[in-house]
């Protein structure tokens, strides 16, 4: 057993030269017992540190983790929910965020559930209190108590004491302008996000996806200037409320647009509702009439079907139809409402809204041709704007000769109002089919989008058209004076239990002012309006959109810088002779 004591002799010596550089490393080349104990504290000190860190470490992930310390995670909801403001085109104030505090609970912190629910539901009564002890009695980190208190509520609240009880300030929503611009502006739901009109859009363009990624911020975003003037929308929301209720009608609808931008300048559909209480959006009847809405815009569809026949070189301003009989398809007979029981001229079709007349060019041209070129107008397909909220036009499925003649005076195709004027404006403007938008857009942004469906000069003898409607047809009550108007009337039956009903009606007024070189388009809708003993018992467009047509005209032409001209030539003198007609 002699090599027992050599081999231990040899471990050690092979060990202690280690021990001799970790000495040195430690307490240096001298070592004495104050460096040494100096040494091991500060080993002690970093093993502490290390265990510390590591719990630290834990906590947070504890904290990421779902379902943990739940009552973090709606403040940075409630951060992220922040929207931009949007501003019309003048800089006025549409939709804005303010800061409202919300209340909410930690059940795992109340002491006393009952004492709890007693002292909140007499500070808000209109809390169920049922269900405030459910929410209560949970064993959930965080839940919502109510959203949206008021600062007097919530120093009420506060002086209760009440442990588990707390506030978290949220970004809520408001609408200074009421109902005035409700169908375009949209609203939001409780969470900020929005959920009808160009709040919806706004949520479209990322932020939406910047909430659910968790990037979005509290700071202020670039607000969203909008098309719309609410001087505009004011006035002419202010007159449709009032045909409305003289004539009344069950809604009423209007559009001003820019012809040569497509920028849509007000849009009214009545009933509206407050944006700032949009349970009322749920009603049926507060639907946007302008977009989500399809109609027959009855005559208004004329103006298209004389531009098509015009524009195809077969027809000219003297060329002539008969209209001497009705037009029979079948049992179907088609008639005319001012029948003159002779040939008419094209000016003539156009003054008189001769139904015969228009559907005899509809059908000398051919079913194939009339609908290529609806669809070259933007007549066939779903119209897309920045409102999320459209329609899909209601095409026949078979479209053959009856099909062509009834839509050539606008009944038998149903489309979205804002649709039918986007192809009236391309009809007046020059020939361009520019889609509309409630964004601000400039000239050459328009010049981009914008697509030639028929000739300059097509146009220039439509504008004549309009602007002799207005002086001897059946839109003579919306001659304003000092603005030279041009326009045409609609009045379609409505379809009741499938079949038309000649006592509702939808009426409608188009007008473009100025008539020679327009600029705005306006739209007056009034839905089943009545006949009154000023209108002689009728209830046709003439006697009720045209004349609120008129007011609306003499509210918004000096909005728009449309100044009074008098004593000008007729249409024939100022419009085709400017434009080479």
């Amino acid at each position: 057993m002699s090599g027992g004591p050599v081999k231990a002799e040899a471990q050690a010596a092979a060990v202690q030269p280690r021990r001799n550089l970790i000495d040195a490393w430690l307490y240096g080349r001298n070592i004495d017992r104050g460096a040494k104990s100096r040494a091991r504290v500060g080993l002690i000190i970093l093993a502490f540190v290390m265990i510390y860190g590591v719990i630290a470490g834990r906590l947070v992930m504890l904290a990421n983790e779902p379902g943990a310390h739940n009552a973090r995670r709606p403040s940075a909801d409630a951060v992220s929910t922040a929207r931009p403001e949007v501003l019309d085109r003048r800089g006025d104030m549409l939709a804005a965020d303010i800061k409202a505090p919300s209340l909410f609970g930690e059940p795992r912190n109340i002491i006393d559930v009952d004492e709890a629910v007693e002292l909140l539901t007499a500070e808000l009564p209109d809390l169920d209190a049922a269900e405030l002890r459910d929410r209560l009695s949970s064993r959930k980190g965080f839940v919502w108590l109510k959203r949206e208190i008021t600062p007097p509520q919530q120093d009420a609240i506060h002086r209760l004491g009440l442990p588990g009880i707390g506030f978290l300030v949220e970004n809520k929503r408001v609408y200074p302008n009421g109902p005035e611009v409700s169908h375009l502006i949209g609203h939001v739901n409780i969470d900020n996000k929005g959920i009808a009109g160009i709040e919806k859009w706004v949520d479209g363009q990322g932020l939406a996806a910047l909430h659910m990624a968790g990037l979005a911020t509290d700071r202020q975003l670039k607000p969203i200037e909008l098309s719309l003037d609410l001087r505009v929308q004011h006035a002419l929301r202010d007159e449709l409320i009032r045909a409305k209720e003289k004539f009344q009608a069950i809604a009423a609808a209007g559009l001003v647009t820019d012809v040569n931008t497509g920028e849509v300048v007000a849009m009214v559909s009545l009933p509206d509702y407050d944006p700032n209480d949009p349970r009322q959006a749920l009603e049926a009847n507060r639907i946007n009439r302008l977009t989500t809405g399809v109609y027959e815009m009855g005559s208004t569809f004329k103006a298209l079907t004389l531009a098509m026949a015009l524009d195809s070189g077969k027809f000219s301003l003297n060329s002539t139809v008969d209209a001497r009989q009705p037009l029979q398809f079948g049992r179907f007979v088609i008639h005319d409402y001012h029948a003159q029981n002779r040939r008419l001229t094209l000016p003539e079709v156009f003054t008189y809204s001769s139904n015969i007349g228009t559907a005899h060019l509809a059908l000398a041209l051919g079913v194939d041709y009339h609908r290529r070129f609806l669809k070259k107008m933007g007549q066939l397909d779903r119209l897309h704007t920045e409102l999320p909220e459209s329609a899909e036009p209601l095409v026949p499925q078979h479209w053959g000769e009856i099909n062509t003649a009834t839509i050539a005076f606008g009944h038998g195709l149903s489309v979205a109002p804002l649709q039918a004027m986007m192809g009236v404006g391309a009809v007046v403007n020059g020939g361009l089919l520019i889609p509309p938008t409630f964004l601000k857009r400039t000239p050459a942004e328009a010049a981009a989008l914008a697509k030639r469906v028929i000739k300059p000069e097509t146009s220039a003898e439509m504008r004549y058209l309009m602007r002799l409607n207005v002086e001897k047809g059946t839109a003579t009550r919306a001659n304003v004076t000092g603005y030279y108007i041009g326009g045409k009337t609609g009045t379609s039956e409505k379809v009741v239990n499938g079949r038309y009903d000649k006592h509702k009606v939808l009426n409608s007024f188009t007008a473009i002012l100025p008539a020679d070189k327009p600029h705005y388009l306006l739209l007056v809708m009034l839905d089943e309006p009545k006949g009154l003993p000023e209108t002689h018992g009728f209830d046709t467009s003439g006697w009720n959109a045209v004349p609120t047509g008129a007011a609306v005209i003499s509210r918004i032409a000096p909005l728009l810088d449309i100044a009074p001209r008098f004593d000008l030539p007729p249409p024939d003198k100022l419009i085709l002779a400017r434009d080479g007609g």
